[in-house]
């Protein structure tokens, strides 16, 4: 799509999420085993599973059809605000960058290279909750994050591996792993399941 298209989804999207009725599923733990919906998030060989008829569990090293193919880790290629990202999670550790250049080469990582890479940079956004986006300052915790983290995914489902995957989803997606705190993550756990869940719902009445 170009990038009228990507904006006029984007519209589209926000107005979707506002009466997006989201309700994420508990995790609980009982006689030392987590479950989701009464069902274990271990497995017999004592895996985390990944897959059930009720909810995909998202992991990029987990087992299933769903798991890894929809974990920010995955590489799909998109173009976001004319630069070129090789995955979503380079998008959250590229900006952990304050340098503009050194954004430009965490960009290019996709997967686990992308984690990784954040050892590189000497700023901590923990301390102050600022990230930046093209040497541009940005509150974590405003509103303006959120919707730079909107027009991410919308950018990234221009990409039609991804957003087939999105679109053949019949589950819950839940991401079992995912930090609970916002300062301590860039993308929480309750924050990645609303907007994949989101994203899928948004697909299927759109198409």
């Amino acid at each position: 799509m170009e990038n009228g298209n990507v904006t006029k989804e984007l519209q589209e999207f926000r107005k979707f999420k506002q009466h997006y009725n989201f309700v994420q599923k508990d995790i609980e733990e009982i006689d030392g085993i987590l479950y989701c919906d009464g069902i274990a998030l271990i497995n017999e060989e004592g895996k985390e599973l990944g897959d059930c008829e009720k909810w995909i569990n998202v992991g990029y090293k987990l087992k299933g059809p769903y798991a890894k193919v929809l974990s920010n880790l995955f590489p799909y290629e998109f173009e976001f605000q004319g630069k070129k990202l090789h995955s979503i999670e380079a998008f959250f550790q590229g900006i952990k960058f304050k340098d503009p250049n050194m954004q430009e080469y965490v960009f290019k990582y996709s997967g686990l290279d992308s984690n990784n890479i954040k050892v590189a940079s000497g700023y901590d956004w923990k301390e102050s909750g600022i990230i930046y986006w093209q040497g541009e300052p940005i509150d974590r915790y405003s509103t303006k994050y959120d919707d730079l983290v909107d027009e991410v995914y919308i950018s990234a489902i221009q990409n039609p591996l991804y957003r087939n995957v999105l679109k053949e989803c019949d589950r819950y997606i839940l991401h079992s792993m995912g930090g609970l705190e916002k300062s301590d993550t860039v993308f929480t756990r309750y924050e990645f399941e609303k907007q994949l869940n989101c994203l899928k719902d948004f697909l299927k009445e759109i198409n």
